[in-house]
């Protein structure tokens, strides 16, 4: 009985599909080279990677709990723990909360200014799963939600929140809309019968320019934003590759078949890491 609940809160918290929160550490690592100039140290990097795994499994608890009724209509989630009634939901409230408990410990060993933006981060986490009732584009509210770990890095690191961590939230949040759009193009048909709004469903037949066009202002944001990195060629060359990447991704759901969108959504995380990868290495070149 115990290895079986465990496995049902594993599931609850997608334990088993890292892509979903390495979407969220990339950025997240990003800003903290940024902001640190080059590694940020074996504290920040601990908090910032296990905060990020366990506020995305919080986020996992609140979001199946506020869309129950909606995803047993839905053939890809209608087996989620909570909407089969495997987890209960005063189990899976209890858990987020355990979670993002476990995360605020982390945050309290930073300092004071990112404490404060901690709260505006959980108050964007708890907005989110209700605004896919109410906005035409809820994406860009996960957006800003995967994206509050940039601002909290530099917090972390200057005990303040400079422009360019904005810039780099904005960037961001595009990138954000361009994955989950592909995301949501696989529960279209679905998410039409029961009434649930997307920007797959709001871009409609311009659903993948929509696409392009985000993943193109998020890799020029971010290109601008950070030019005078340390060495800029190194970050240049992964910001084409990741270009590259998105037109992969652009030539996978030019169709709009179902498995071709997932596959183009789970790959991104790919995506975010190399840019990652030719911020830490202009960084370690210098």
């Amino acid at each position: 009985m115990l290895r079986r609940k465990l496995d049902l809160y594993l599931a609850l918290i997608r334990w088993n599909r890292p892509a979903g929160w390495l979407l969220l550490l990339w950025p997240t690592l990003s800003a903290l080279w940024v902001a640190s100039h080059g590694f940020p140290g074996w504290h920040l990097l601990t908090v910032f990677t296990l905060g990020t795994i366990l506020m995305r499994s919080a986020g996992c608890c609140v979001n199946d709990v506020a869309d129950r009724d909606f995803d047993r209509h839905v053939k890809r989630t209608a087996q989620r723990p909570v909407t089969s009634g495997a987890v209960s939901v005063r189990e899976a409230l209890w858990l987020g909360a355990v979670l993002a408990l476990l995360a605020f410990g982390l945050v309290l060993t930073t300092n004071a200014v990112t404490i404060a933006w901690s709260f505006a981060a959980l108050a964007v986490a708890l907005v989110y799963p209700f605004a896919k009732r109410y906005v035409s584009m809820p994406q860009a509210v996960l957006g800003v939600a995967f994206s509050f770990g940039i601002p909290m890095a530099f917090a972390a690191v200057q005990s303040r929140v400079p422009l360019l961590a904005w810039v780099l939230l904005l960037g961001n949040l595009f990138w954000v809309i361009a994955y989950d759009t592909e995301y949501a193009m696989v529960d279209r048909d679905d998410d039409l019968k029961i009434g649930m709004k997307t920007s797959a469903i709001t871009l409609g037949r311009f659903d993948v320019a929509g696409v392009m066009l985000s993943y193109l202002l998020y890799l020029l944001i971010w290109a601008l934003a950070l030019s005078d990195i340390a060495q800029s060629a190194i970050y240049l060359v992964a910001i084409g590759l990741a270009g590259l990447q998105a037109l992969w991704h652009g030539w996978l759901i030019r169709k709009r078949q179902r498995d071709d969108c997932f596959k183009a959504f789970r790959l991104n995380h790919w995506l975010g890491f190399t840019v990652f990868a030719g911020i830490a290495l202009s960084y370690l070149a210098a």
